[in-house]
């Protein structure tokens, strides 16, 4: 297997998903939100491509299950932190044969095929492809090698991931490169935007 995406997706469940928009909008809300942005994440994606849902909490399997299609498969994040349950995820892809992998969240739903596309084809010449998001994370991470150093250190959740991550690669030695920069939905004012936007589209 050449190529594996890997969607990092939280069941849905009220009170537990989007804890930044809840507090504004409640969790009943927030659940019809975090649902809609899960559907345009997976509506995205290219056909034929090999999906691995990987979701939390472990104990999501039937959640999940509703949202597989032919030839996709469902894994638990398992335990840690973001770093630790990306590097598991990383590391089960190479140990498995898959020689360029790629992983996203659900918050970029400005995320098209045609990035995805150009994630997995940067990752011919590059080590690493990052997707910068506009507070400073990213929104996509692909890697054509082991590269557990990315993952530790990072102050997750704060305005410096993007800028860590990069400077770890550099200092590991590894090729990097980037796809657009799209914005993440955080809160309620990032949905709101959001929405206005595909409006005007």
């Amino acid at each position: 297997m050449a190529d594996r995406l890997a969607v990092f997706l939280r069941a849905p469940r009220p009170g537990t998903v989007k804890t930044r928009i809840a507090a504004e909008c409640g969790p009943e809300k927030t659940l019809e939100i975090y649902r809609e942005l899960v559907a345009i994440t997976l509506g995205a994606l290219p056909a034929r491509l090999p999906v691995e849902l990987r979701f939390t909490p472990d104990d999501a399997t039937d959640e999940i299950r509703p949202l597989l299609r032919d030839g996709w498969t469902a894994v638990p994040q398992g335990a840690g932190d973001l770093g630790e349950r990306l590097g598991r995820a990383a590391e089960d892809a190479f140990a498995g044969g898959v020689r360029r992998w790629v992983v996203v969240g659900t918050d970029a739903p400005e995320m098209s095929a045609a990035d995805l596309a150009w994630a997995f084809s940067g990752l011919v010449a590059n080590d690493v492809v990052l997707g910068p998001a506009l507070d400073g994370g990213y929104w996509l991470l692909g890697l054509s090698r082991r590269a557990p150093g990315l993952f530790g250190g990072i102050p997750w959740g704060e305005s410096t991931v993007l800028e860590k991550t990069e400077a770890a690669a550099r200092a590991a030695g590894l090729r990097c490169s980037r796809v657009r920069e799209l914005a993440d939905i955080d809160t309620a004012a990032d949905w709101r935007a959001w929405k206005a936007r595909s409006v005007r589209a």
